[in-house]
């Protein structure tokens, strides 16, 4: 093998997981048939004492293979081989470790949760408010909102969503509890999926209305909890930024809002007759 080829080599190994020392004893190996642990220190240039745990290394990584004879003789498996192998089961032990984070986590978020909780509500002046900026986290706060929602859940929807409540089965799952569900939307070209939707919670009982344009996006649980997510007016790509709250005082003041504009809002986004324009949401293009 030329030197160039090697050094590239030995890094590729590395780079798929063996180290140093594991690198270069695979290619010595595989120069010849078979080597004697200590002839193989020398070639490699591995440290006598190192040589050892660096064999049973290879071997556990599928590597290498014990050939015994008087004397133990090591062997490299063929790159074929070795390679798909070793990465299919660093794949599966990867896989098993998420798993068992993802199962210690669900207890940790409970037990964080609480102490969290307990924590917050010796309440400062601001402990009502709540700003986030990053959308998975408002979905979050969105749903956990909407699963708890007793008697009345309102909705100005425009994009980019955090969650489209078209696409959000905690909706009907609601207005099947009983709960008043209403969402009014900024007008714009419906898709046929969409449209499909919109009569899939109509006959589940969510009133819905459209209307040219709303100024924010808002949503109200039991007229105490909601979020505001405002438009972030200096960056050229849509970002918002949701104020989640719990306050009674604002939660009615933003229901008087969603009144206002709901009295003003009409069943289909083209029921009076204009064409949308070309720039209008496009809800099958819309990145959530």
């Amino acid at each position: 093998m030329a030197s160039s080829d090697y050094q590239v080599n030995w890094r590729k190994l590395q780079q798929v997981g063996l180290n140093a020392y594991e690198a270069r004893s695979y290619l010595v190996l595989m120069g010849h048939p078979r080597f004697k642990a200590l002839e193989l220190a020398a070639r490699a240039h591995v440290p006598r004492q190192k040589i050892y745990e660096v064999l049973d290394s290879l071997v556990e990584k599928g590597f290498a293979q014990v050939v015994q004879e008087k004397t133990k003789l090591f062997s490299a498996v063929d790159p074929g081989l070795a390679i798909p192998g070793y990465l299919a089961r660093r794949s599966k032990a990867l896989q098993n470790e998420l798993t068992e984070q993802a199962r210690l986590a669900t207890g940790l978020i409970e037990d964080l949760h609480s102490a969290f909780i307990e924590g917050q509500y010796g309440r400062g002046t601001l402990d009502f408010l709540n700003l986030v900026n990053d959308p998975t986290q408002t979905a979050i706060h969105y749903r956990r909102m909407l699963a708890t929602v007793a008697r009345e859940f309102c909705e100005f929807s425009r994009p980019p969503f955090a969650v489209d409540p078209l696409d959000e089965q905690l909706v009907k799952e609601s207005a099947a509890r009983g709960v008043r569900c209403r969402l009014l939307i900024e007008a714009g070209p419906i898709d046929e999926v969409h449209r499909e939707r919109l009569d899939d919670y109509r006959a589940h009982g969510v009133q819905i209305r459209f209307l040219d344009r709303l100024p924010l996006k808002l949503a109200l649980f039991d007229a105490r909890l909601g979020l505001v997510a405002l438009l972030d007016p200096v960056l050229t790509r849509p970002s918002w930024t949701a104020v989640v709250f719990d306050h009674e005082g604002f939660a009615e003041a933003m229901a008087g809002l969603f009144e206002t504009y709901w009295n003003r809002g009409h069943n289909e986004p083209d029921s009076q007759g204009s064409e949308a324009p070309e720039d209008a949401f496009d809800w099958a293009n819309q990145t959530r």
